[in-house]
């Protein structure tokens, strides 16, 4: 009998230890939710970042004014970033990682490489446009300087995982494998210089610009080919 009642009992308790499928995994939960408001925290830290470097310079910038801007506390702060270089350097990544994110955007909704293209070329112009870039410049040339360097090469790789499916199409239809790495050097450089030196109303002819810029290549390319 003692033997029979412990037996249940045993069942019992390992039915008991099952999950219960329908019951949420609270552990994950909570897991899922702390990284989401991480992650609302340090954008509001970067945000803060880059209001207080157009206001006031990238020399000027201190914790307490992002803290400030953020509204969080020192202590909030350093629990994400140990110190203001690694905030700066931080700032560098976001800002690039967010222009090629929204080109990404822009571009996906188009499977025809030349639609897709002409959205390049539409996203750029409203990007020189309407970005911070150039104000980022002006306030700030040493930080802008050093920011445009950092990230010239990652933005080059970039592009040309971005451009893959035109790029794709035009070595197909010229025969030849064109240089992506020098056009996407040579899109970057055209970005840069006219953060440096605007061209006002020549903008409007960028898409001429870009496309002489690209048969030059190909012609190079046909001919060493």
């Amino acid at each position: 009998m003692v033997s029979g009642d412990m037996e249940n009992t045993s069942k019992m308790s390992t039915l008991g230890s099952k999950e219960d499928p329908e019951k949420p995994n609270v552990v994950a939960t909570r897991h899922v939710s702390k990284n989401k408001r991480s992650e609302r925290t340090i954008n509001l830290i970067l945000n803060a970042t880059e209001k207080v470097i157009l206001e006031s310079g990238a020399s000027r910038i201190t914790i307490n004014n992002v803290c400030k801007y953020a509204g969080i506390s020192r202590g909030t702060f350093y629990r994400y970033f140990s110190a203001q270089d690694d905030l700066l350097e931080a700032f560098s990544h976001h800002k690039r990682d967010r222009f090629h994110s929204n080109l990404r955007k822009q571009l996906a909704p188009y499977s025809d490489p030349d639609e897709k293209f002409a959205k390049l070329v539409e996203y750029l112009d409203a990007y020189l446009e309407n970005g911070q870039a150039r104000r980022l410049l002006l306030i700030a040339p040493d930080y802008a300087m050093r920011w445009f360097e950092s990230i010239f090469q990652d933005s080059i790789n970039c592009f040309q995982e971005d451009l893959k499916i035109i790029f794709d199409s035009w070595d197909i239809k010229l025969g030849v494998k064109l240089d992506r790495e020098l056009i996407c050097e040579l899109i970057i450089r055209y970005i840069l210089s006219e953060q440096l030196v605007p061209s006002g109303k020549l903008r409007r002819s960028m898409p001429l610009r870009i496309g002489v810029m690209i048969q030059s290549i190909i012609v190079g390319t046909m001919r060493k080919a």
